[in-house]
């Protein structure tokens, strides 16, 4: 393997961060350059890195150093490129002083300018190599879509507009581009995503852009009802994440009625109790939570709700958790996710009094799980004998392993499908079929095939040994 060509690439965090790093490696494969297996063959190492928690940083912090150790050449990207240490310099470069470059997120040409300066482009890039669609990290058959960069919300907990800048919403008309080209390169499922995804086009006062020759609003709601005729047209399916209940909001629902777009609403409350809402600056209570989400159910009554929320936040009190556990208890929330609040360096909520100890945090933290498991069982349950529709993911012995249209990858439950009597092919990744579910967990689903529901769908796929 020629190191004057070859790269090595660690992708960390969330998907907008993942859908970085395809780009990033979709231009470079366009140059000519090649992915490196090991730290050894690389001429040089790129990591893509995630400062959103303190987890998050430890962990690519010691990326970086094991490419450094490993390899010696690296270049930086990513969230925690664009942290300042307390005086003002790049925290990066304070504290790992060999690594060569240093970039923010979003940031594909200033990197592939740093490839440049310390790997020059090969001769006589091979264009050709690279698909419409680029170069995917995901599963053939799903991927996600990226909407916006940034987010113009100052929640108290959160430094991703230090990190990421204000929103700049995409031009819809090239976000739809991107859209079909991924359908038509066999994608099945796109996940929409950003960091608020129902502000988009609110910094360019909802702008009328065009795609296919006519007007479209830059716009959530008109961008949705695009993207779900263009699922219906490629026989696929959109799912949508990180939605703010801005009031707009319930104009998705009548779109998700009508197909394409999954019934399917994450939405991160955070909490429930106004004054610890109030301390996050996040608008509304558990009270008006309740009422949307009452809206939403009357209105679309298949519809999923997924959410997070953080316990322990500076100054809460056991009442107030309480109040969220409640709050719970009525919302009957359907996929959750909980997370003890961290103290982020350069966070606002950080200076808040009533800090609470760590302890106390993991704690409520596991009495809230604890619930939710309650909560999401007897959900689950009222799906038993009833039909849905699944995704495969990945075939394994006597069946395969799929989503139905409450399940994210990675975040949320799957489905385990058993093959009916007498067939003889293999379920392939990226096929739909639909499912008679027989029993559950408090996250999954185990269910039999209907017979002839399935389509073939050549596609690569692994074996694995997971009982059905």
């Amino acid at each position: 393997m020629d190191k004057r060509r070859t790269i090595g690439f660690v992708s960390l965090g969330c998907p907008k961060a993942l859908v970085d790093s395809e780009r990033i490696l979709t231009r470079l494969q366009a140059e000519g350059y090649e992915t490196a297996e090991t730290y050894e063959d690389a001429g040089l190492v790129i990591v893509n890195t995630c400062g959103f928690i303190d987890a998050a940083e430890m962990e690519s912090l010691a990326a970086i150093a094991e490419a450094l150790e490993e390899n010696g050449k690296v270049i930086v990207t990513g969230c925690l490129g664009a942290k300042k240490n307390s005086q003002g310099a790049g925290f990066i470069k304070s504290v790992q002083p060999k690594v060569l470059e240093v970039t923010g997120p979003d940031s594909v040409q200033e990197v592939m300018d740093a490839v440049h300066r310390h790997l020059p482009r090969p001769h006589e890039p091979f264009i050709d190599l690279v698909p419409p669609a680029g170069i995917k990290l995901t599963p053939r058959h799903y991927a996600y879509l990226k909407i916006s960069e940034g987010c113009s919300h100052h929640c108290t907990f959160c430094i991703i507009p230090d990190l990421r800048g204000d929103l700049v919403s995409y031009p819809v008309g090239k976000v739809l581009d991107e859209a079909e080209l991924l359908f038509k390169s066999g994608v099945k499922e796109l996940l929409v995503i950003s960091q608020d995804t129902g502000a988009y086009g609110l910094d360019i006062k909802f702008r009328t852009g065009f795609w296919g020759g006519r007007p479209v609003k830059t716009h959530v709601t008109q961008l949705t009802g695009q993207l779900g005729r263009l699922a219906r047209k490629y026989g696929g399916w959109v799912r949508l994440h990180y939605i703010y209940p801005y009031p707009h909001i319930d104009d998705l629902i009548p779109i998700m009625n009508e197909g394409g777009v999954l019934p399917y609403l994450d939405v991160p409350f955070q909490h429930a109790h106004p004054d610890v809402l109030k301390r996050m600056r996040r608008p509304a209570s558990g009270e008006k939570h309740l009422e949307r989400i009452a809206a939403w159910r009357k209105m679309c009554p298949d519809i999923t709700i997924r959410s997070t929320f953080i316990t322990g936040f500076p100054g809460e009190t056991e009442q107030e958790f309480r109040y969220l556990l409640d709050f719970l208890k009525e919302a009957r929330i359907d996929r959750l996710g909980c997370f003890p609040y961290s103290p982020v360096e350069g966070a606002k909520a950080n200076e808040l009094p009533g800090a609470v100890p760590e302890e106390v945090r993991e704690e409520r933290r596991a009495r809230l799980m604890q619930l939710q498991e309650e909560i999401s069982y007897e959900r689950l349950q009222k799906k038993v004998g009833k039909t849905i529709r699944v995704l495969i993911d990945e075939t394994i012995r006597g069946g395969a392993i799929g989503r139905s249209s409450a399940d994210a990858p990675e975040i949320d439950g799957v489905v385990y499908v058993r093959k009916p009597k007498g067939m003889r092919r293999k379920l392939m990744p990226g096929e739909f079929v639909d499912v008679i579910v027989r029993k559950t967990d408090a996250h999954d689903l185990w269910g039999e095939m209907l017979p002839q529901s399935g389509k073939i769908n050549v596609m690569p796929f692994k074996e694995a040994e997971v009982p059905v």
